[in-house]
């Protein structure tokens, strides 16, 4: 057997049959070419028999804990795993207690690993001092996961094969660690923070990152807390290769959305590869946010965007369908009366208000702008009508495209093609159209 995934939650394991594979595994040992070995959901009866189904011969391990397994217990058991497994390639420990003594133990593991080999690290503890000069010089490590708590500042960074991490972090104090460091393959990051004062973390990591010109590599950017935020989103504009970028932060105290069009215009200009973008938590129920002429600086800027969640405007779609347009601009700049090549597919709409009188006329503005559009994620059933009457346009278009090859743009309603990125459409009053 080389690979072993277990779920003990579901099918609990006894006392009894522990001492049984305890007596069984002292003389042959039965899984001796295991190579993978993965256990979610580990239970307290079952962490003790975990080192019984480890051998030098296994380089990949993946353990998760429920709640409420003693620290002492979790401890003992991660102390043995450099010694059964010397040569792991890839460890991941996560819902890991959150105790001093798990430090302790995990950063004794650290050090006792074969250094040359380990290429993963996705741990959900903190390191001692001593454990973080070796993880953050580890010269073949490719992904980390790293959770660090308080102002920690960490070593001279060289990973030069590092390809992803994660940082869950308190502090800033830890990025200067990254500054001029050895990133040569850098690809992903993804943090989280629930400090009371997130500040301009993307100033400072676009600083850092230039140091090390991640904006040549880095393609997948996240950042995740509960708080509200409002982010200087300027700072991700030197980033021209990224493709996903996932910005979460809470409207719990109030709506914390300032995306404008302005700021979607140059995303959409400085990031033409984006395929995900998510801005905010899901869209709640504040009036705010970009206009229909946002969503098509991204239609226009960004055709590979197949999934998007913003704050944007529901009204200013009904307003551009019902109203006088602008002048007409120059032929260079003029807007194709439909975006054959936009790729967006999911559109996250939350809470985001929506007449059910207007959402016929709604539908039909997203279906021009985003012709490929399929799912619009819901949570005011007012939308129900939108998502209905987009799935008809798809059906009659597809149906005019097979019989004759005439599209819906000539029988529908299509947008001016007087009409450019980073100006308004009409500004009627609500009370004309809603």
């Amino acid at each position: 057997m080389r690979n072993l995934v277990l779920y003990p939650s579901e099918d609990p394991v006894s006392s009894n049959i522990i001492q049984v594979l305890q007596l069984r595994t002292a003389n042959d040992p039965w899984l001796s070419g295991l190579k993978t070995f993965q256990c979610d959901e580990t239970t307290e009866a079952f962490t003790p028999f975990i080192p019984l189904l480890l051998f030098p011969k296994t380089t990949e391990i993946k353990i998760g804990f429920i709640e409420d397994v003693p620290t002492v217990v979790v401890a003992s058991m991660l102390a043995r795993l450099s010694t059964l497994c010397p040569n792991l390639e890839s460890i991941t420990l996560h819902s890991l207690p959150s105790d001093p003594i798990i430090t302790e133990a995990v950063s004794e593991m650290v050090l006792g690993c074969n250094r040359d080999a380990l290429q993963t690290f996705r741990v959900d503890s903190p390191l001692t001092e001593e454990a973080r000069e070796v993880v953050y010089r580890l010269p073949k490590l490719s992904r980390l996961w790293a959770v660090i708590r308080g102002p920690v500042s960490l070593p001279a960074v060289a990973l030069p094969n590092l390809a992803m991490i994660d940082v869950e972090y308190d502090d800033l104090a830890w990025l200067r660690g990254f500054r001029g460091a050895t990133l040569e393959k850098l690809e992903s990051v993804n943090f989280r923070s629930e400090s009371g004062d997130i500040g301009d973390f993307l100033g400072a990591f676009e600083s850092v990152a230039l140091s090390v010109s991640a904006q040549n590599t880095l393609s997948d950017f996240a950042f995740y807390t509960s708080r509200s935020w409002n982010p200087n989103y300027s700072s991700l504009l030197s980033f021209n290769h990224l493709k996903d970028v996932e910005i979460e932060s809470s409207c719990g105290d109030g709506c914390s959305s300032r995306v404008d069009d302005d700021i979607i215009a140059s995303l959409a200009r400085a990031m033409p590869k984006l395929e995900t973008l998510r801005l905010g938590d899901q869209p709640c129920s504040a009036p705010t946010g970009i206009t229909v002429n946002g969503l098509i600086s991204l239609a226009c800027g960004c055709p590979r965007l197949s999934r998007l969640r913003v704050h944007f405007q529901a009204l200013s779609l009904v307003t551009a369908a019902t109203g006088p347009t602008i002048p007409s601009p120059s032929d260079d700049e003029a807007i194709p009366p439909r975006r054959e090549d936009c790729a967006l597919v999911e559109l996250e709409v939350g809470e985001t208000p929506v007449s059910t009188l207007s959402g016929f006329t709604v539908a039909l503005v997203l279906f021009r702008v985003f012709p490929r559009i399929t799912n619009v994620k819901y949570i005011d059933w007012a939308w129900q009508t939108v998502q209905e009457t987009i799935e008809d346009c798809r059906r009659v278009d597809a149906l005019l495209h097979h019989s004759s090859k005439t599209h819906l743009s000539s029988t529908a309603f299509t947008i001016p093609s007087d009409v450019q990125p980073g100006n308004a459409f009409n500004r009627g009053r609500p009370e004309d159209v809603i």
